[in-house]
């Protein structure tokens, strides 16, 4: 167990950053071994079934390096409370219906992605559920619970709001195919995120932000998709 300098807030250092990253590789295998010997119906299911393998095994990382290596309980360390206004759990909507319009004005191309999965109800629920309530949450675990406070402790809170709302954006390149307008408004909607997480002191008011974002903007996509039926 490593020593902890009660002083330094967060705890953890840009050296247990690299040990996270690192676990991508073994917690990306462990996802796809998982799924490999299973006959799925439907290709989108086997891939959210991996990315939530995937999301469970690095969140087992974490749990590593905050809770083992420094003894340190891991929900708490990475603010997750919900000490905090509760006007911020009613923000997630209107952030998307703005940066939606801002996006269209930039004619920001649409994400070929979640077409390509859906092609079963069984997809489509998964899908949902994936993209609207776990991955908003994993995301911001990582991004404003473990990443942005020591990047703020080093830079201040704004480059650090700045920086991990980059990262946060750079992330979803290859999702976007690196469409210069998605990513901007992307990084737009991490900045708010990460003004949440500062203000409150809490990473669960940036991850309720965020939910009701991907929310908001999964249930735009399914009216647009039952018109078109």
């Amino acid at each position: 167990m490593t020593p902890v300098d009660g002083r330094r807030e967060p705890f953890w250092g840009y050296e247990d950053v690299a040990l996270f990253i690192g676990s991508f590789v073994p917690a990306y295998a462990i996802a796809i071994a998982a799924v490999w010997p299973f006959h799925f119906r439907a290709e989108g299911v086997r891939t959210i079934v991996s990315q939530m393998i995937l999301y469970a095994v690095l969140l087992g990382s974490l749990y590593f390096i905050l809770s083992i290596k420094y003894g340190r309980p891991m929900w708490r360390s990475l603010g997750w409370n919900f000490r905090f206004p509760r006007v911020w759990m009613a923000g997630g909507p209107p952030l998307a219906i703005g940066l939606a319009v801002f996006a269209a004005e930039l004619r920001a191309p649409p994400e070929p992605l979640i077409q390509n999965l859906i092609t079963n109800r069984a997809s489509l629920i998964l899908i949902v559920i994936f993209g609207a309530l776990i991955g908003p949450i994993f995301e911001e675990i990582v991004f404003r619970g473990f990443l942005l406070p020591l990047l703020a402790r080093s830079l201040g809170s704004a480059p650090g709001v700045l920086v991990t709302a980059a990262l946060f954006a750079a992330l979803h390149g290859p999702q976007y195919h690196w469409a210069w307008q998605v990513l901007l408004t992307v990084g737009l909607a991490g900045v708010v995120f990460g003004v949440a997480r500062i203000k409150t002191g809490s990473t669960a008011a940036a991850a309720i932000l965020h939910v009701g974002y991907d929310a908001t903007l999964f249930a735009a996509f399914l009216l647009q998709r039952s018109a078109q039926s």
